[in-house]
C-alpha cells in the first residue's frame, strides 16, 4: 500500500489508493487534485480532456480554453460528473473533414 497505508481515498473514485503525488497543473486546483486524487482518475480525465479539446476545437494556448478546461476538471473531481460539458457522439464516424 506503500507509505500513505489505508490514510489515502482519492476523493473521485473512493478507492485507497496512491495520490497522484504532484500538482499536475500549477493552480490551487491542482494542488487539491495532486494530493485528493489517484493516478487512475488523473488517467481518466487525461482521455476527457484530449476529447474535450478535440470536440471543442480549444485552442490550448488561449487563456479562455484553460478557464472551460479547468471549469470541467472541478467538475470531473469534485462533483458527479453530470455537469460536464457534453461531447455529441452521435455523428462519430461520419464527420468530413
Amino acid at each position: 500500500m506503500g507509505i500513505f497505508g489505508d490514510k489515502f481515498k482519492c476523493v473521485r473514485c473512493g478507492q485507497k489508493s496512491e495520490p497522484l503525488g504532484y500538482a499536475p497543473v500549477p493552480t490551487e486546483l491542482g494542488q487539491k487534485i495532486g494530493t485528493e486524487a489517484c493516478k487512475d482518475c488523473w488517467g481518466e480525465w487525461q482521455k476527457k480532456q484530449m476529447q474535450l479539446i478535440n470536440h471543442f476545437g480549444l485552442d490550448v494556448s488561449n487563456p479562455e480554453s484553460h478557464e472551460f478546461l479547468f471549469d470541467n476538471m472541478k467538475i470531473f473531481f469534485y462533483d458527479d460528473g453530470s455537469g460536464l460539458a457534453q461531447i455529441d457522439t452521435s455523428k462519430e464516424g461520419s464527420v468530413n473533414w
